[in-house]
Parts: C-alpha cells; structure tokens; sequence
C-alpha cells in the first residue's frame, strides 16, 4: 500500500492510454511540477460525481480504481499554464482518500497486477478485428498520429490491449467502465466488450 497524488477526472484512464491535459489550478501546477522535477507518476481516478474545477462546495466523490499516469511531454506556453501528455501505466485500487485544505487529493493505493499476454480466442476475435479495421481507416483517412484516438504499437493479437483500447474509445457510463478497469482478467475484460459491442451490432 503507497501513499500517492490523486488528479481526479471525468474520465477513466486505462494502462496504455494517452491523456493530454491542460493545467491550470495551483493545486495540479504544484503537483505536476513536482512530478516532473521527481520524475514520478500521479494517480488518476474518475469521479462519480463533482467537477474537476476545485469549487467551494466541494462534493467530489472518486471512484475505487484508477490508473498511474506517467508524463511523456510538456510544455509551458504562458506563465500559470502547463500542457502535458501522459500515459496510463499500472491500475491502482484505492482503499481510502483525503483530500488538503489547498485541495490536493491523495489516496491510499495498491498496485494491480499488469495484464499477462492472453492471446485473442476465436469467439472473441470479431472484437479485435474491429478495432483493426478502425484503426485502417484513420489511416487511410490520414489522420496525423498526434490525433490519433490509439498509438502504436497495435498489440491486436492481446486481449488486455484490445479491451483496453476500446475502453476507452466506447462511450461507457463511469460504472461500466471502472468495471471493465477492475477485471484482473483480461479475457473476461475483453468478453464483457465483445458481448456489448455484439448487442449495439458494432461487430459488421
């Protein structure tokens, strides 16, 4: 169990994913900041409810898994604001979190096992097939790869990569996909998608 930084988002960040964001409350610029200079990775959570600007109110509720984040580029434009890409790395389980009178979040976390190469079983190969041709037809369409909604490399022949990646391409609600980033296996992950992918015809 870790101590860690917490960045709370209306958004689930799988291993693997790309997260551009844009910084500018002093909570997150202190935060990344120090990251960058540690060389240190961030927690990042969604949230159930509450917004990702700090308010008065407060009443932000995170969710129990998360991923760590780690930082590839940054830049600073202007004084105050910090444009940064990540990428997800390890899943995290949260036991318990708090959060500073400046408020920063922190959480109690345990790291989760990284997902084994299980390779694609026939029943579910329609899914991985899918995202393939996706990711063809950006191509063709010659979308640069810094607009890319998946990077390389293309691991389609991995049940955890191709779950993951449409994880974060479907338009889930928060529960289901804090679901699918809490199935430690990766098969069962990437069944759960094949069965919702199958049941909105999104398989054709």
């Amino acid at each position: 169990m870790a101590i860690i930084p917490l960045f709370p988002l209306q958004t689930t960040l799988f291993p693997g994913s790309h997260l551009p964001l844009r910084i500018f409350e002093v909570r997150y610029l202190d935060l990344i900041k120090k990251c960058i200079a540690d060389g240190t990775q961030f927690g990042v959570v969604a949230l159930l409810s509450g917004g990702e600007v700090r308010t008065p109110q407060g009443g932000e509720v995170l969710a129990a898994h998360g991923t760590m984040a780690r930082i590839d580029a940054w830049e600073a434009p202007m004084p105050g604001l910090l444009h940064v890409k990540c990428s997800g790395t390890t899943r995290f389980a949260l036991s318990g979190s708090t959060v500073g009178k400046y408020g920063l979040w922190h959480g109690e976390a345990a790291e989760l096992a990284e997902d084994s190469r299980v390779p694609i079983p026939a029943a579910l190969q329609a899914a991985a097939n899918r995202l393939g041709s996706l990711i063809t037809e950006l191509q063709k369409n010659r979308v640069p790869a810094e607009e890319m909604p998946i990077s390389r490399p293309y691991l389609l022949d991995e049940c955890g990569w191709v779950a993951n990646r449409w994880g974060e391409l479907l338009p889930l609600p928060v529960a289901e996909k804090q679901l699918l980033l809490a199935m430690d296996d990766p098969a069962a992950r990437l069944a759960w998608v094949h069965n919702y992918l199958s049941a909105k015809n999104l398989l054709s």
